[in-house]
């Protein structure tokens, strides 16, 4: 006899498992155990009592024996002798032999379903409570049951669940219930609906969930906050979410497992039913019995008395009820897994009840799962997909933020910016902190790489706020801090990688009087970033763009009529239309930076109050086109650097005004001497070029500050450079200089000389009356400065 602490295994899975247990499982488990009842209880009859008594009968009656066993049986008359008489004849028979008939007649005689039936009940039994459990087990299956149910528990304890589901009701108590979407039917229990928020806060401290009254209350206005660890433990729960939900709807291996289980179940309980209400009639009290041993007792027919026939009987019409009613469950089982969409679960009902309009409807095993549980206790879903949803998991976030960043942590990060503005830079931070808000001081906030912000309407209590920075931050603007900004903010600056990213309220931002924008834009993004008629740009005065625009945006050009510097980085698209620069005749700065010109812009010509003109890393070949710069004025910086410039052009001279000028980086070959006509040049850079010459008209530059002729092949400086009294940075590496004049030391305000690179065999000495060089300042090989003489070196070396 099996014990039945060892066959309580089959049923009894780990309580967890329960949540996974429909009312018919259930009930069919209730089944099983008394038809093992009834298995254990006929083993133990069979073990323990006799099975069979059989009696000897006449050869003469041997006819009349096997019609009517029983007739036979009322013919035996007690006899009180030793030697008994059957019908006349004397049966000479002793106990063992009486023994061995019993045990052959149970053998041979008895029906094998009446010998067997108390094994088959049990066998049949534990296979029954096995494919009721089975999917617990397989390897393919019990891993994700496990894990669902971990997570499932955790979920509904979870202190965070019954405060998202509070403060959500709460926001959205009042408000307008969202149309219900999808067509799949409500999957919560039909019994909780009109269920009012507090009832649901109350129901939540239902079974399985843990008391926490000093942490989590339901009512909205006296909910406390949420500690640390308990914010961390719910973080945990729902990246857990995610995992397992990308991991479990791949596949239905789930649903597959349960269906298939079920449909052995229905077979077996066909196969049991049909053969069990064949045989149960072959159960007989009276079974009579022929076996050849005459010669070792003398008789071979035998009447017989099968002792549990009449309650095998009774038991077998108990096992067979109980199998019926067994099999109508499994058969409802079918028509459940077949009539139900099991493979897609919506949570409708959820999303109208609790407000959370977030919360997706999933499918496959996950779906599956879900199914089951609402079977058990909807309450458990509708808990768990306070986890699916991304507002619960960002009022979370928002929440851990807050433990983590202080206000007093935030005021030890502000530090001035290069506009000398107070400011805060958060970088990748989950959201913006709500202690962010208390930081009134602050000047700058710059935010870098952080997701779907929200900014809230108590960033208008950041009263000293001037100047934004998003970089890579998709952001919404709450109605209120759209006002805000539009009417404090002066400095705007956004980063972005996609158009997906780009603030479309920009051109709202009426105040802003700086705005730098970054990132690849499309011209319906243009559109729609800077629309036509509704642009409120008036108060612009610096403009950045640094993206692929093939013309300028003539609406934004329209609106900034006041603008003053505009800034175009093109990152290499050609720019085909410049036509609308003609209106910015305010502009003072214009930088045309990788924007593949091959010409400096007609357009430009017309702005006569430009004042600095920067055409960098540009396809410039030939600027004889500068002529026109004339008009221009008030331009007093040309940078022309980084092109394909082949050589200046004589009219350079009529640039009168020109005090920087810049063409290093080109292909220039000679200097012409007419540049040094443009008397007023402060800084010029005629470095990384072909130059072999300086012409010695240089030294009408009386103004002169900066001269760098770096990296040409120039051999000798002319002795009029050093008329330039003014020069403070004097830069002549890598050339072909094998001599350096001694006349360098009448250049009394000199503080940067850079020789390295050159033929020199030595320094003249008179680089000591360089009264303002020292030698940090000068750049030459450790060996060219030991020709200095010792006292030189020393008083450079401690100036």
């Amino acid at each position: 006899m099996i014990p039945l602490a060892e066959l309580k295994q089959f049923s009894d899975q780990q309580p967890a498992f329960r949540l996974l247990k429909p009312w018919w499982d259930v009930f069919t488990e209730y089944i099983c155990a008394a038809m093992l009842m009834i298995g254990v209880f006929g083993c133990t009859l069979q073990v323990t009592q006799d099975k069979i008594i059989c009696l000897p009968g006449p050869v003469s009656t041997l006819s009349v024996f096997h019609n009517n066993c029983s007739q036979f049986m009322l013919q035996l008359k007690p006899s009180t002798s030793s030697v008994h008489k059957l019908n006349g004849l004397k049966t000479n028979l002793d106990l063992q032999q009486y023994s061995f008939i019993n045990q052959m007649c149970y053998e041979k005689a008895l029906h094998w379903y009446a010998k067997y039936f108390p094994y088959l009940v049990l066998i049949h039994t534990l296979i029954f409570m096995i494919c009721g459990s089975f999917w617990f087990k397989f390897p393919g299956t019990s891993s994700k049951i496990e894990h669902f149910v971990s997570i499932l528990g955790k979920c509904f304890d979870s202190p965070w669940t019954t405060r998202a589901l509070s403060e959500v009701s709460g926001e959205n108590q009042g408000a307008e219930r969202p149309s219900p979407s999808g067509n799949h039917p409500p999957s919560a229990d039909p019994k909780s609906e009109g269920r009012s928020p507090p009832e649901e806060a109350s129901l939540a401290e239902g079974p399985g969930a843990q008391s926490c009254p000093d942490k989590v209350v339901a009512d909205k206005g006296s909910l406390s906050a949420l500690d640390k660890k308990e914010g961390e433990q719910a973080k945990a729960l729902f990246e857990k979410v995610k995992k397992f939900r990308l991991h479990v709807e791949e596949g239905d291996i789930l649903y597959l497992m349960y269906i298939r289980q079920t449909v052995i179940r229905v077979v077996k309980f066909v196969v049991i039913l049909l053969y069990n209400a064949s045989l149960v009639l072959n159960i007989h009290v009276v079974v009579p019995c022929t076996v050849n041993i005459e010669d070792v007792t003398g008789y071979n027919s035998f009447c017989c008395n099968h002792t549990k026939a009449h309650l095998f009987f009774k038991l077998a019409i108990c096992y067979i009820c109980f199998v019926s009613v067994y099999g109508c469950t499994c058969l409802y089982t079918l028509y459940w897994l077949f009539y139900r969409p099991l493979k897609e679960y919506s949570f409708q009902y959820v999303r109208q009840e609790s407000g959370i309009n977030d919360i997706p409807d999933v499918k496959n095993d996950f779906a599956f799962m879900l199914h089951l549980i609402d079977q058990y206790d909807s309450l458990y879903s509708k808990r768990f997909a306070v986890f699916l949803s991304e507002v619960s998991e960002s009022k979370l976030m928002q929440l851990n933020l807050n433990y983590e960043w202080t206000e007093e942590k935030l005021r030890q990060r502000l530090q001035r910016n290069s506009q000398n503005r107070l400011e805060l830079h958060l970088l990748m931070v989950p959201a913006l902190p709500t202690s962010t808000f208390e930081v009134t001081e602050i000047e700058s906030l710059k935010l870098e790489l952080i997701s779907d912000l929200e900014v809230p309407a108590k960033i208008a209590q950041l009263v000293n706020l001037q100047e934004l920075s998003l970089l890579n931050c998709p952001v919404k603007l709450h109605g209120a801090a759209s006002g805000f900004l539009r009417e404090h903010l002066k400095v705007l600056r956004v980063r972005f990688n996609n158009t997906q990213e780009v603030p479309l309220w920009v051109h709202n931002m009426r105040r802003v009087e700086e705005l730098y924008l970054t990132g690849t834009l499309t011209q319906d993004s243009v559109k729609c970033l800077f629309p036509d008629s509704v642009c409120e740009l008036r108060s612009l005065k610096v403009l950045s763009l640094k993206s692929n625009l093939t013309k300028v945006p003539a609406n934004l050009v329209d609106a900034s009529i006041h603008l003053q510097k505009l800034t175009i980085h093109n990152n290499g698209t050609k720019l085909i239309t410049l036509n609308s620069l003609k209106k910015l005749q305010h502009l003072r700065e214009l930088e045309l930076i990788q924007c593949e010109l091959e010409r400096v812009p007609h357009p430009v010509f017309s702005l006569s109050n430009l004042e600095e003109l920067n055409l960098k890393e540009n396809n410039l070949r030939s600027i004889e086109e500068i002529l026109s710069l004339q008009h221009c004025q008030k331009l007093t910086c040309l940078k022309l650097w980084y092109n394909h410039i082949v050589y200046i052009p004589e009219h350079i001279k009529k640039l009168s005004s020109l005090e920087s000028l810049y063409l290093n980086d080109n292909q220039i070959e000679e200097i012409p001497p007419q540049l040094f006509l443009c008397n007023k040049l402060r800084h010029l850079d005629l470095s990384h070029n072909r130059i072999s010459s300086i012409p010695p008209e240089i030294g009408v530059l009386q103004n002169l500050g900066h001269f760098s002729v770096s990296n040409n092949a120039i051999e000798s400086l002319p002795n009029e450079l050093f008329f330039c009294k003014k020069l403070k940075t004097l830069k002549v590496a890598h050339n072909a200089l094998t001599a350096l004049s001694p006349r360098i030391g009448s250049l009394p305000l000199l503080t940067r000389l850079e020789l390295k690179g050159n033929h020199l065999e030595a320094l003249p000495p008179e680089v000591g009356e360089c009264g303002s060089l020292n030698h940090r300042g000068l750049s030459v090989e450790e060996a060219l400065f030991q020709t200095l003489p010792l006292d030189v070196r020393e008083r450079m070396r401690d100036d």
